[in-house]
């Protein structure tokens, strides 16, 4: 530990703590632009600006260190000057077009524009003219809005490892570009955690809000939406609630208030995926149908990736659909038989955490195994908080509503799907049961939980060792799938026999549609809330769940049946990196 002083206040902090880090534990607040939480500092901005005493420089406070003794003058008339003209000089290569960009109260740079009071040009504006590249219909980059903070590189490259973004040309003409092609033609999985760390409004996701409108206002659709595990502990974020906290009930109250005719619950899919793929576990673990390692499918950005980056491990995917298709083909089919309804008229919008869901709905023909689009739009977090505020709710004092059933019921397992390990968890609560035909003493499994970015541990089931990995964060699985591929070279066991990846830190709770503002703190909050969701439930594996006992029953026959196969699984094929 070393002492110092920042603006006169004693502060001890450890060995290596930044000069921005000491100042916010006495609550000085230094203003930034380029750094995150999440990401190294780059120093880009030049906005974090401090005095230290005895120095003639102004070092940068994102990645200085303390030094013992060090005194630190973070906020005085000559600096408050020059990050005024930083701004100023920032500002002077941006369009000034606060009320039509999606990031318009919710702007970093506007909101650092708003604290120091600009009020005139004091530099003669200077934007690009540079077209906005909606390709992907998941991200839209509009490189006029770029401020070279470097997030959004240091996210896609680093946190990543996709390398869909880099920069561009130098000085005032720096700006990001997807290596000098659309981002549809790069490759990028459209995660979206560019969008999410990303200060300004040069990258945001895709909004369709005005289609569901659309769908909303047309009486001869009925129309049918449902909300993923991680929407309800984060919309909250948008509406002045803690991070975390649980609102699924408003959700509910405010679609219906919108005008949804049904509202059901991706975490009813969740329970069904988990009846699919803890069988297809099964079968290839104690029969040998099916390549192990199974590696989980219910991540658009992570298929994507998988198709694109490892191409030879697709025998290894679940072939299993992810919970919101899963709710779509459902509702076209084995819901719109039971209540007397035309599917052509049933038109279905799910809430998603996830950008890369806009994409995952059109990927290929088996997102129509219903016959028609199993779902017809997929709008995030941040789209629903926006449409809500249009609607004119008072979000924080609706009543607590509940989903319909059918297709809205759900168990402990279900929810979790929203957080890294929830998936693999959810699994093997129902696998050991289907296994030996008894329930679990203790269903929790607390070693593939937490934000580690690689989990590993193994289990017991049905008196067969089971060898876990859960990844969260593409920049995480090389090392993961590099083992695996090292095995299978060698025709050595594999080192695994389950995997569980989400592309997003965090899993769903990081999602690249959720509410900005993310870190490892809100991604810690919003996780206990999807486990204090888990242990309120009275049913806590996805197999108990009523609704799905009789839909099974009724409909589907079994898990991996002829049927469960044609609506509720898919396939995967290698495509190349970039689409030329």
């Amino acid at each position: 530990m070393i002492k110092a002083t920042i603006n006169g206040i004693s502060v001890e902090v450890p060995v290596g703590t930044t000069i921005l880090e000491a100042a916010a534990k006495v609550q000085v607040r230094i203003p930034t632009l380029c750094k995150h939480p999440d990401l190294d500092a780059t120093a880009a901005c030049g906005i974090c600006v401090v005095k230290v005493k005895g120095s003639a420089k102004l070092p940068r406070a994102c990645c200085t260190p303390v030094e013992h003794g060090m005194e630190v003058i973070t906020h005085d008339s000559d600096i408050v000057q020059i990050r005024r003209t930083v701004v100023e000089l920032i500002a002077s290569r941006h369009p000034n077009s606060c009320l039509t960009c999606g990031r318009n109260r919710t702007c970093e740079l506007q909101a650092l524009a708003a604290d120091f009071g600009l009020r005139m040009e004091s530099f003669p504006n200077i934007t690009p003219d540079i077209p906005v590249d909606n390709s992907t219909g998941t991200i839209v980059m509009d490189a006029e809005k770029c401020i070279s903070c470097g997030r959004c590189v240091n996210v896609c490259q680093n946190l990543q490892q996709v390398y869909a973004l880099c920069f561009t040309e130098r000085g005032f003409s720096t700006r990001i570009t997807a290596a000098g092609v659309n981002l549809g033609e790069s490759p990028c999985v459209g995660c979206g955690q560019c969008a999410a760390h990303c200060p300004t409004g040069a990258l945001f996701e895709f909004d369709e809000t005005a289609a569901v409108w659309d769908l909303l206002r047309d009486p001869d659709v009925v129309s049918v939406v449902q909300i993923a595990p991680a929407v309800r502990v984060a919309l909250g974020d948008a509406f002045g609630f803690r991070p975390g906290t649980n609102v699924t009930g408003k959700i509910y109250s405010a679609l219906r208030r919108m005008g949804f005719r049904h509202v059901f619950d991706t975490n009813f899919g969740a329970d069904v995926t988990i009846m699919e793929e803890a069988t297809e576990l099964l079968e290839r673990l104690l029969k040998g149908k099916g390549k192990l390692p199974l590696i989980t499918s219910c991540c658009p950005a992570w298929v994507d990736y998988l198709e694109k980056m490892h191409g030879d491990l697709v025998d290894h995917f679940s072939t299993c659909k992810s919970p919101h298709a899963i709710v779509g083909a459902l509702t076209k089919t084995y819901f719109a038989h039971r209540s007397g309804i035309d599917p052509s008229t049933l038109k279905v919008v799910s809430i998603m955490p996830c950008t890369a869901k806009k994409w995952e709905i059109r990927r290929d023909d088996t997102m129509r195994s219903s016959g028609f689009d199993d779902i017809d739009v997929s709008i995030t977090t941040r789209e629903l908080a926006r449409m809500i505020k249009q609607a004119g709710i008072d979000f924080a004092s609706l009543p607590d509503d509940t989903a319909d059933s059918i297709l809205g019921d759900y168990t402990g397992a279900g929810t979790i799907f929203g957080v890294t390990g929830g998936v693999m968890e959810a699994a093997l609560r129902t696998a050991a049961e289907f296994a030996t035909g008894t329930p679990l003493a203790k269903i929790e499994f607390e070693s593939v939980r937490g934000l580690q970015g690689v989990k590993e541990s193994v289990v017991n089931i049905g008196g067969h060792e089971l060898r876990l990995a859960v990844a969260h964060g593409l920049g995480h699985v090389g090392t993961v799938l590099q083992r695996v591929r090292e095995a299978l070279a060698a025709g050595t066991e594999t080192p695994y026999h389950f995997i569980e990846v989400m592309a997003c830190p965090g899993g769903c709770v990081g999602g690249g549609g959720q509410p900005y503002g993310i870190t490892d703190a809100v991604r810690e909050a919003r996780g206990k809330g999807l486990y204090g969701d888990d242990e309120r439930c009275t049913l806590r594996c996805s197999h108990e769940n009523p609704e799905v006992q009789i839909l099974y029953k009724e409909f589907l026959t079994a898990p991996l049946s002829h049927r469960a196969h044609e609506l509720l699984h898919t396939r995967y094929t290698p495509r190349p990196k970039y689409v030329r």
